[in-house]
């Protein structure tokens, strides 16, 4: 996944019509309250990347986390337009990295891992095994990991083959279809969305405006202060596999719109500087808990 993580943002002046939604953004902001449920299960001295990282042994994000976000949730969220309920119709990048967020999420929840091979390849090119089959709970997480059950193939062309971007006939029903829609509805079903219909000239579609601002805004600041070193430094693995995934699918700009051209290209410059480090998986990523999954 390294490949499309790397690409660079596009033109900022595609994104006024995005600014437009979130100019109120900033009186929203000012009093967010970040309080991550520590897991019960895991001892005090894990320390806190544990709590919000919530790589769990129960199969279902950690015990008492049943409304945590998934990777593929944050990202979809943070490119949703919050009144109208929809993301943008130009972004080309995000269903292509919604896929690579199922392996990254299977991989902090410890389902799948690279295998070992004697021969180095590429991490985006190494083939990936199951290492715990119990569900995770979440649909779309348990699709995939049923499908990766019944055949081995490399990082990258388990995004192709989820994508749908296939000539195997064989292995066209790999396709995971319908997936925004489907992240949205489970979002609805934890209180952060809602639905409704929306007219547009042709044809009426179901859209998802924002219902509890306060998660989206949670979103936000835990975005803005790893990328401007606010909060705990290193980030944990999670936040920095969704802002990185969050910059491929060209939508982190909407989590920075109430932030000063400064204090923009700051954020910009670290997302690079994240991206060279954990796709090179130097000692420091390792330390910081990033999986070769992630790297690729």
């Amino acid at each position: 996944m390294s490949s499309g993580l790397t690409q660079r943002r596009r033109n900022a002046a595609g994104s006024d019509t995005v600014e437009e939604q979130h100019g109120d953004v900033d009186a929203r902001f000012s009093d967010p309250k970040l309080d991550s449920p520590r897991r019960a299960d895991k001892p005090d001295e894990e320390g806190k990347d544990d709590a919000e990282d919530y790589d769990d042994s129960d199969g279902k994000g950690g015990k008492g986390n049943a409304n945590r976000l998934t990777l593929l949730e944050e990202v979809l969220l943070m490119g949703l337009k919050d009144e109208q309920g929809y993301l943008s119709f130009w972004n080309d990048n995000i269903s292509y990295v919604l896929r690579g967020c199922i392996l990254i999420e299977l991989s902090l929840r410890s389902r799948v891992k690279t295998v070992l091979e004697i021969r180095k390849r590429p991490y985006a090119e190494r083939l990936i095994e199951v290492t715990d089959e119990r569900p995770t709970g979440e649909v779309l997480l348990d699709e995939a990991l049923k499908l990766m059950k019944v055949d081995e193939q490399s990082i990258t062309n388990w995004i192709d083959l989820l994508s749908g971007e296939t000539w195997n006939l064989l292995k066209i029903n790999y396709q995971l279809k319908q997936v925004r829609e489907r992240i949205a509805k489970g979002l609805v079903d934890k209180g952060v969305l809602r639905t409704e219909k929306r007219n547009f000239v042709l044809f009426d579609m179901a859209t998802h405006p924002v219902s509890d601002r306060t998660v989206k805004e949670e979103l936000i600041k835990r975005t803005v202060d790893c990328l401007l070193g606010r909060g705990p430094q290193p980030p944990n693995r999670r936040t920095v596999a969704m802002v990185c995934a969050a910059y491929a699918a060209n939508v982190l700009e909407n989590a920075l719109l109430h932030l000063s051209h400064a204090q923009r290209e700051a954020c910009f410059q670290k997302v690079d500087e994240l991206l060279q480090e954990h796709a090179s998986l130097t000692q420091k990523a390792i330390t910081g808990g990033t999986t070769e999954v992630m790297a690729g």
